[in-house]
């Protein structure tokens, strides 16, 4: 049966990668003092367009048996501003699930995806830097060559301020435009309102001048101190309207859109700070060895010991399936490219040692219990 355009099913060893991220993402949030959290997938429609960002026009609509308006979630951010209510002060949360868009679906977009964010409610610049160490320590634990770009949204709109620029929301928004349009379209559009001479003076180094120009000094300071390094980019923008102060975009030379975004914002009126990661990007350019099946025991009529044995290897935490028919047996140790392969049969049960076969070398041992771990652990 086809799927729908922009969903996705996932299986076998690209379920194996994305749950090996997972795994790195909530080791390193957890690292850091970061606590799940958990939300509804559905809320009411009005609830979700609180916000008065453009992104409202592409949620996906629905109503209930009791006609009740509803919406899927399009992001976390919107939901924090509830479940974050009376907490104590930092509130360091992540969270990690499917968001949803209904808008135009291509190879690296999707209209479901897993969105993996991390947030401080309670931040200051020390925030900053420590969500971008943690993206640092994560992408470098993927395998992945990377750069973090940082700008203050403060700094852009002073500079705008300066210029005497009006439609500030709007030009932001299509400064937000660079790395999916040309430079030349940006500029012709932002002739619309007057501002066609800003990318020029974007790319100038006289920021010195401009008061809001210390939000980009000291975040940089606190990086140095958490040994992360950054690229102050004066163009960088992020679209979406609700971001205040610092604004962070990680761009991989393994693919053209942005990997890991974030910045400053306000949640219920409270300075916050947070990063969100895109799993189905990072799945398709992560470099990680995955957790697979270690060892296959072949039952030969040994049903019991079979087992007795897989529970004993499992108490190492050791993953290990058991099969019956060797032929069977054998041909998906190879499919599957596992690694060991233990025989048990009557002879194996009475002497205590089971015949152990390297897959990939085709040795094989007769060897006890105790030996047999040694070998796959």
């Amino acid at each position: 049966m086809e799927k729908v355009k922009g969903f996705q099913d996932c299986t076998g060893n690209d379920a194996l990668k994305r749950a090996k991220i997972r795994d790195i993402l909530v080791e390193n949030f957890r690292l850091y003092g970061y606590e799940p959290a958990e939300t509804p997938t559905i809320e009411y429609e009005e609830f979700v367009k609180k916000s008065d960002d453009e992104v409202i026009s592409d949620i996906f609509r629905l109503q209930d048996k009791g006609k009740r308006k509803l919406a899927l979630r399009y992001e976390f951010t919107f939901q924090l501003n509830r479940i974050a209510q009376n907490k104590k002060l930092p509130y360091k949360r992540y969270q990690i699930g499917s968001v949803f868009r209904d808008e135009p679906a291509s190879s690296n977009r999707f209209r479901e995806f897993v969105q993996c964010d991390v947030d401080v409610i309670g931040s200051n610049y020390k925030d900053d830097a420590e969500v971008l160490k943690i993206t640092s320590k994560i992408l470098n634990e993927l395998g992945l060559k990377f750069e973090i770009y940082i700008n203050s949204r403060k700094l852009l709109n002073e500079i705008l301020d300066k210029e005497g620029i009006k439609q500030k929301e709007e030009v932001i928004r299509e400064l937000d435009k660079l790395d999916k349009v040309s430079e030349k379209e940006v500029k012709i559009n932002l002739k619309k309102y007057k501002a066609e001479k800003i990318l020029n003076l974007l790319k100038k180094n006289d920021f010195e001048k401009y008061e809001n120009y210390q939000d980009i000094k000291e975040l940089e300071k606190y990086c140095k101190y958490f040994d992360v390094k950054v690229k102050f980019s004066p163009t960088l923008a992020r679209g979406l309207g609700y971001y205040n102060g610092n604004v962070f975009e990680i761009k991989s030379k393994d693919m053209k859109e942005t990997i890991v975004a974030g910045g400053s914002y306000l949640v219920n009126g409270i300075q916050s700070t947070g990063l969100s990661f895109g799993l189905d990007r990072l799945a398709k350019i992560s470099k990680v060895d995955l957790e697979s099946i270690q060892c296959l025991i072949i039952n030969i009529k040994q049903e019991k010991e079979s087992i007795k044995l897989a529970e004993k290897l499992r108490e190492d935490k050791v993953k290990v399936i058991i099969l019956d028919k060797i032929g069977k047996a054998l041909d998906y140790a190879n499919s599957m490219k596992i690694p060991y392969v233990i025989f048990v049969g009557q002879d194996e049960v009475k002497k205590k040692k089971f015949k152990l076969k390297n897959m990939e070398t085709g040795k094989e041992e007769f060897l006890e219990i105790e030996k047999i771990k040694k070998k796959i652990i």
